[in-house]
């Protein structure tokens, strides 16, 4: 057959101008996190997060125009391959990485730091992507599921030796793209019992009780309806593992470093510790709340100004759009990140190709995932497990990876027609 000529130059601008507005939003409230009116400075100033962020833009600006040369093909081909790679990286980080805050998670070029992890999600997605593109692969066969999960759970396992809990929890989004691929439901209503389990567990003191409840509903269960004994021994089954997982978390949650349950706890009670564990979310909350409905003005934040919020340029962020433009200004921001992920969505079920799917679902599930969780994390909705805004926090690695995962699909998505030239 003949490959016929098509027109391959339809970028999708809407995605990119709203890229652009969540970066240039983004890089003022950075300024505003570390402005200080005794000794300010320009934003362009190099010494100061916003001049630094401002050259991680630039050179994001580069990485979108690199992203867009090479045929789309290059990045089907090239899935395993990039996979591969940033696997080996990943699992070299613990020995030759810089440790900061007891975490070997980085690695040092001059004045600038890399985290492989950031990476490693893009490059997982695209391996997902391609592995999903077999027309034999199904997610209603166990062999299936499996396969993609362990690929899942490869760079999940060698984060957790740096080790960061929070990066590797983001690689649970990807059960959010599987589950509109066709894996099966059952996971996910398992998935929410031992979360909930989980909660119930940490939230209250005697395990006896939880123990109770679960028997309890168990025994309902059985009464409730006509079962076979096979029937009654496996919901007594799920039970005894529900009870036993119950009794195990307390085990699980000692063996956890100090800070991250100090940090589980204050979920539960937030006055457990409010100037020492508790004070980030405290002051988080009330620089959020200080700005009413349209904020105190740009630079006029006296929580930010004074560094009441620690971190606040990175993963609490938002609490400095909160302070300074009120209700207002954070309904916008959440609107922009609403709009983005929306027309992802719509941009990923007009691909003509699985590979293309699965990978558009894979930007907008991770995304979606640190979206939902930093903001919920700055307004005491989730613990703090240190995860930024996308396009939003200060940090290259940050903006570099989420800026190829989204301008790879844009690219895939530019050649979303390219396919019906194969069949003249």
């Amino acid at each position: 057959m003949r490959e016929k000529e098509v027109q391959t130059n339809k970028i999708d601008w809407v995605t990119v101008f709203l890229y652009l507005s969540l970066v240039t939003i983004g890089w003022f409230n950075i300024y505003a996190a570390v402005y200080d009116e005794q000794s300010a400075t320009s934003m362009f100033d190099f010494s100061i997060n916003s001049g630094k962020q401002l050259v991680w833009i630039a050179t994001a600006i580069g990485l979108i125009v690199l992203i867009m040369v090479p045929d789309y093909r290059f990045y089907e081909n090239l899935s395993f391959i990039l996979y591969g790679m940033l696997i080996f990286i990943l699992l070299i980080t613990p020995f030759f990485g810089k440790e900061i805050n007891g975490q070997r998670a980085w690695f040092e070029l001059g004045i600038f730091r890399l985290q492989p992890a950031e990476f490693a999600k893009f490059a997982t997605a695209l391996a997902l992507a391609k592995l999903m593109d077999s027309p034999l692969f199904d997610l209603s066969q166990f062999k299936f599921q499996w396969k993609a999960i362990g690929l899942i759970g490869l760079p999940v396992a060698l984060i957790m030796l740096q080790p960061d809990t929070g990066t590797a929890m983001v690689y649970s989004a990807f059960f959010i793209m599987l589950y509109r691929e066709g894996l099966p439901q059952k996971y996910y209503v398992i998935g929410v019992i031992f979360v909930t389990l989980s909660l119930m567990a940490i939230a209250i003191e005697e395990n006896l009780y939880v123990a109770a409840a679960i028997g309890a509903v168990g025994l309902l269960v059985i009464f409730s309806g006509k079962y076979s004994w096979k029937k009654t021994l496996s919901v007594l089954g799920l039970c005894g593992i529900m009870i036993g997982y119950t009794y195990s978390l307390d085990y699980v949650v000692e063996k956890l470093p100090e800070h991250q349950q100090n940090r589980i706890m204050v979920l539960f009670d937030p006055d457990i510790d409010p100037l020492g564990v508790g004070w980030n979310v405290t002051q988080s909350k009330i620089a959020i709340g200080s700005g009413g409905l349209i904020g105190k003005g740009y630079l006029e934040g006296t929580q930010t100004k004074f560094d009441f919020v620690p971190e606040q340029h990175t993963d609490f962020i938002f609490c400095t759009l909160g302070e300074e433009f009120g209700w207002l200004g954070s309904l916008i921001l959440i609107g922009l990140f609403s709009t983005l992920l929306l027309r992802l969505v719509f941009l990923a079920e007009r691909q003509k190709t699985r590979f293309s799917r699965i990978y558009g679902y894979c930007v907008v599930s991770l995304l979606f995932f640190h979206f939902a969780i930093n903001i919920s994390m700055t307004v005491g909705l989730f613990p703090v497990v240190g995860i930024p805004l996308p396009f939003f926090s200060y940090g290259g690695s940050s903006l570099w990876s989420f800026t190829i995962l989204l301008f790879i699909f844009v690219k895939l998505d530019s050649h979303r027609d390219q396919i019906l030239g194969r069949l003249g």
